[in-house]
């Protein structure tokens, strides 16, 4: 194995040679096995291991394993405790999920601030075949089934090419001692019930499993290859525009394909939805319709969809005070407000408004328009709503959500990048002007 590694490491992943690189390394078999290949090839390397205290004493005891392993072989070690099952409960997180997002938040975090090039990690081909079947018994797209990557970003998985088989087989030749972790006997996981009573079975019914399946991860990865490049010319001509309201897309170039739910769920996966009929039938509602994710909308905006943040945060108003105003320049959740007092009035704009200083009393009030709001839009008579101005203006409901107004006393002066209000409109009378403006 020792020589197959070698020519693979070469072949595949040869910028391995030059890097320094940061090894995952728990205590069992996997990554010991990975340190002593490494090793033998001369790769810079240090380790890292993650103790989740989830084993009593058992944790403790692999981690002074790793630190003789780290000494026999002469390398730096990295050791982080983790109080896992605090932070599962904290974050509402399975066991796993805790303890393998707390493991590569570390390992990056390690690797950002020494300056290590790859993490790499032990996962090897059984891995590989074990989560494709996790993700096929719960459901998934293509990209479900195109099997754990060998490289992505900076995580480096350099045994995939090698079985379980291989690696033991290694193991032993090699005289190699490892810790056993008790806990992957269980059937309780998916993981280990896959691995101990499904996968013999297909074995058994295919001995060259495993070659068969990483020709179907060759021949899924092909097809993905042509997927993306199709997904990225519909883009290209779906994305109407990306602005700090969120990205818009036509609602024809879906409906133009033969399969919209598809394009649907390709283009949006990544974004927590689940409910995809109700994305597919927002093709056809009302205006102002959405779907909701952990982290993301989906709106329907009259011939258009626009995929928008969720905002985790509640954006609080800003009291001017005339002071403040005095100074000229206010920073503010959308940019910068300008402020200044000139001697006339050139031309205006949506982000641009002059209006009679004296008639403003402070402190003004910067902050979003609510249900209820009324001014009255410069040039006409009477007052209107603001809710029934911006469908008037047929914003969307983004937009309509991040609309801030200027206020004095409660008094709408502005609603910003839109229409100024009249009652504080330049007049003959006029002996202070003030520009106020969005730069």
């Amino acid at each position: 194995m020792q020589k197959d590694f070698k020519i693979h490491i070469n072949h595949k992943l040869s910028v391995l040679n030059e890097s320094k690189l940061l090894i995952a390394v728990s205590g069992g078999i996997d990554s010991v096995v990975l340190t002593h290949l490494c090793h033998a090839l001369g790769l810079n390397f240090s380790l890292a291991h993650c103790n989740f205290n989830l084993r009593a004493e058992e944790s403790n005891k692999d981690e002074a394993f790793v630190l003789e392993l780290a000494e026999a072989l002469d390398v730096e070690v990295f050791i982080q405790n983790f109080d896992t099952e605090a932070y599962a409960k904290a974050h509402k997180r399975s066991i796993q999920m805790a303890a393998r997002e707390l493991r590569y938040d570390w390992f990056k975090e390690l690797a950002t601030q020494l300056k290590f090039d790859y993490i790499l990690t032990a996962h090897h081909a059984d891995d590989n075949l074990e989560t494709f079947l996790i993700n096929f018994t719960r459901g998934t797209g293509l990209n479900g089934l195109t099997g754990i990557p060998m490289l992505n970003d900076n995580v480096v998985r350099p045994l995939l090419p090698f079985s379980r088989l291989q690696i033991e087989a290694f193991a032993k030749e090699q005289k190699i001692t490892w810790r056993e972790d008790a806990s992957n006997a269980s059937r309780k996981y998916l993981r280990n019930k896959l691995r101990h009573e499904v996968v013999p079975i297909l074995k058994e019914i295919n001995p060259q499993l495993l070659d068969s399946f990483q020709n179907t991860i060759h021949n899924l990865n092909d097809t993905a290859f042509i997927v993306e490049n199709s997904l990225k010319a519909f883009a290209e001509r779906a994305i109407v525009s990306k602005d700090s309201f969120g990205t818009t897309y036509k609602v024809s170039e879906f409906k133009n394909t033969g399969n919209p739910k598809a394009y649907l769920f390709e283009i949006f996966k990544n974004y927590g939805f689940t409910e995809w009929h109700d994305i597919v039938d927002l093709l056809d509602a009302q205006s102002g319709k959405f779907v909701k994710s952990n982290t993301h909308r989906l709106i329907k905006h009259r011939e258009y969809l626009i995929l928008a943040d969720l905002k985790s945060t509640t954006i609080e108003s800003v009291t001017l005070s005339a002071d403040e105003v005095q100074n000229g320049i206010i920073k503010t959740a959308f940019g910068d407000l300008f402020f200044d007092e000139v001697d006339a009035v050139s031309e205006t704009s949506k982000k641009c408004i002059y209006v009679d200083k004296e008639l403003l009393k402070f402190p003004l009030v910067l902050r979003l328009w609510k249900e209820g709001d009324t001014f009255q839009p410069i040039g006409m008579t009477g007052k209107k709503r603001v809710s029934k101005y911006l469908k008037d203006e047929k914003l969307s409901l983004v937009e309509k959500e991040n609309t801030w107004v200027l206020t004095s006393e409660d008094k709408i002066i502005w609603v910003l990048g839109k229409r100024a209000d009249e009652r504080f409109k330049i007049t003959k009378n006029t002996k202070q002007i003030l520009i106020i403006a969005i730069r």
